[in-house]
């Protein structure tokens, strides 16, 4: 028993203590080895800052850094712990076709991020409707694209889905153009209620001057015709600018003491009882 006790202490000495000390001086590695590449991260940030780039390319060039170092601190890592780098980047290399094949779809997205910042199709900051989402464009990510939607929900789309789907645009213009339909009867005094809308348009929040605001009679129904309130806002704009359009057209019909009475649909009569002969 003395000696198989004595065999598992020179084991714990001779194999375990060392494996221990590799595995605490891997961890000292990774944790300081990622407070410097977060610290390169922000100087690098802070200088392509400087140099007023946009802010879509200095996000993409940053997480590529952090990658590249995260790798080199890995292999860095696998060194400290004894493996040996040559046969690890010589089984990495050997791999990469297999590698390949399983994440083509990785692959994909990360060509599509090349393609998004080489063609500018939208940038950080601005609004669009793409891969079925739509918000504002907060990061072009290495493989996928974050997106933070009107209901404060960050969504992100693989830049593949992102680059093969119709994107659109809300904020490429300068002013976006919005329209309100005002439907009325026939009875209804339309001429005077274009007037009013078209001077009070002129005074709502968010609504530009130029191009100016316009109302017109968009279509005709079976109860009447149907006004188009068109106005431009600023694409930043738009949801509070569609809020004070409507408060004010609200306004306009209570002054003119409109009421939209449209005729109840007629009922069906009851059958009849038959008469006992």
């Amino acid at each position: 028993m003395d000696a198989i006790v004595a065999q598992l202490k020179a084991l714990a000495l001779t194999e375990a203590l060392p494996l221990l000390i590799k595995v605490i001086v891997a961890l000292l590695v990774w944790f300081v080895g990622r407070t410097v590449i977060g610290g390169f991260r922000k100087v690098l940030d802070m200088a392509l800052q400087r140099r007023q780039l946009d802010a879509t390319l200095i996000r993409y060039i940053g997480s590529l850094f952090t990658g590249a170092l995260t790798m080199m601190l890995v292999i860095g890592i696998l060194g400290v712990m004894g493996v040996e780098t040559t046969s690890f980047a010589a089984l990495i290399a050997a791999a990469g076709i297999a590698i390949g094949a399983a994440w083509s779809g990785l692959l994909a997205n990360f060509a599509a991020g090349v393609f998004l910042l080489v063609l500018r199709p939208f940038r950080v900051g601005e609004e669009i409707c793409a891969g079925g989402v739509t918000g504002i464009v907060q990061e072009i990510g290495l493989f996928v694209t974050t997106i933070d939607t009107s209901d404060n929900v960050r969504i992100s789309v693989g830049n593949n889905q992102m680059f093969s789907d119709n994107i659109i645009n809300y904020s490429h213009h300068p002013h976006r153009k919005m329209t309100v339909k005002v439907p009325l009867v026939h009875s209804a005094d339309a001429r005077t209620l274009m007037r009013a809308l078209t001077d009070r348009m002129a005074s709502v929040t968010g609504v530009q001057a130029k191009p100016a605001p316009q109302v017109e009679v968009g279509e005709f129904t079976v109860h009447g015709p149907v006004l188009a309130v068109c106005i431009f806002c600023k694409p930043t704009e738009f949801n509070d600018t569609q809020a004070n359009v409507g408060e004010a057209i609200v306004e306009i019909l209570q002054l003119a003491n409109y009421g939209a009475s449209f005729p109840a649909p007629a009922l069906a009569e009851p059958p009849r009882e038959a008469k006992a002969g």
